[in-house]
């Protein structure tokens, strides 16, 4: 599944289509690429409840911006996410890259990663498609494609 989310990030991020515009015409190129067809409709449904953050956004976190606070993480979310995948999160909130509202989004959706050895580098892909979809985010993703990508060569993480 994970690689079928990569695939479509990749080939239209910056492309005019809607992704979600046509499932069947989605499904049958996803397929013809050598997708299987679960892991198509399991990505599929992962970018649709993407897309439902967005619309849940400013309803479901309530945080005060102000506050400085720790995040402690159930044990399911430390199976998923090793210490650097969690030390990584936390960078990138200091840095300012992520909010709090949008840590949880990551953290959320890097859950539904059927994936059994989820890297940091899996992880920075989740980021980079949470970002992508919320609309006031474009600083933010842009802040950490540079981070990522660093022309200079240096190794951010």
């Amino acid at each position: 599944m994970f690689e079928c989310l990569m695939y479509l990030f990749e080939n239209y991020i910056h492309s005019e289509m809607n992704v979600m515009a046509d499932h069947k015409v989605l499904t049958d190129e996803l397929t013809g690429a050598g997708f299987q067809k679960d892991e198509v409709f399991k990505a599929l449904a992962w970018i649709e409840r993407l897309a439902g953050m967005q619309d849940n956004r400013d309803s479901t976190l309530l945080i005060n911006k102000s506050m400085s606070s720790i995040r402690v993480y159930t044990n399911l979310e430390s199976l998923q996410l090793d210490i650097e995948c969690r030390g990584f999160l936390h960078f990138l909130e200091q840095v300012g890259v992520l909010a709090p509202e949008t840590r949880e989004m990551v953290i959320e959706r890097a859950l539904e990663i059927e994936n059994r050895e989820f890297s940091v580098d899996d992880l920075k892909w989740v980021i980079l498609m949470v970002l992508f979809n919320l609309q006031d985010q474009e600083q933010a993703f842009t802040q950490l494609e540079g981070l990522l990508f660093d022309q200079g060569g240096g190794v951010m993480h």
